[in-house]
C-alpha cells in the first residue's frame, strides 16, 4: 500500500499538533499520553476542546499525524536511519 499526501499537509499536521500541544498543558495534561490516546483509539474525548484543539486535529486523518510524526522523527535522527548503523 502506498500513501501519498499533500506536501502543504505536513506543515498543517505540525501546527495543529502544537496547538494541541498548548492546550493539553494549559488544562494539566501530559500531552503525550493524550495524543498517543487519540491517535490509537481516534476517540477525540483525548484532546481537550480549549484552543479548539479537538475540532484542529479531527481535520487530519490519524495516519496522516503518524506519518508526519514519523517523518520529523528520521529526519533528525539521519545518522541512525542508515542500514547497519544505531
Amino acid at each position: 500500500m502506498f500513501f501519498n499526501f499533500n506536501e502543504d499537509q505536513p506543515k498543517d499536521v505540525r501546527d495543529t499538533l502544537l496547538t494541541v500541544y498548548a492546550a493539553l498543558e494549559e488544562k494539566g495534561y501530559n500531552p503525550y499520553n493524550q495524543i498517543v490516546g487519540y491517535l490509537i483509539s481516534g476517540d477525540p474525548a483525548y484532546i481537550p476542546r480549549n484552543l479548539d484543539a479537538r475540532n484542529l486535529i479531527r481535520r487530519h486523518e490519524r495516519d496522516e499525524i503518524i506519518e508526519e510524526l514519523v517523518r520529523f522523527y528520521l529526519d533528525n535522527h539521519p545518522n541512525e536511519t542508515k542500514k547497519g548503523e544505531k
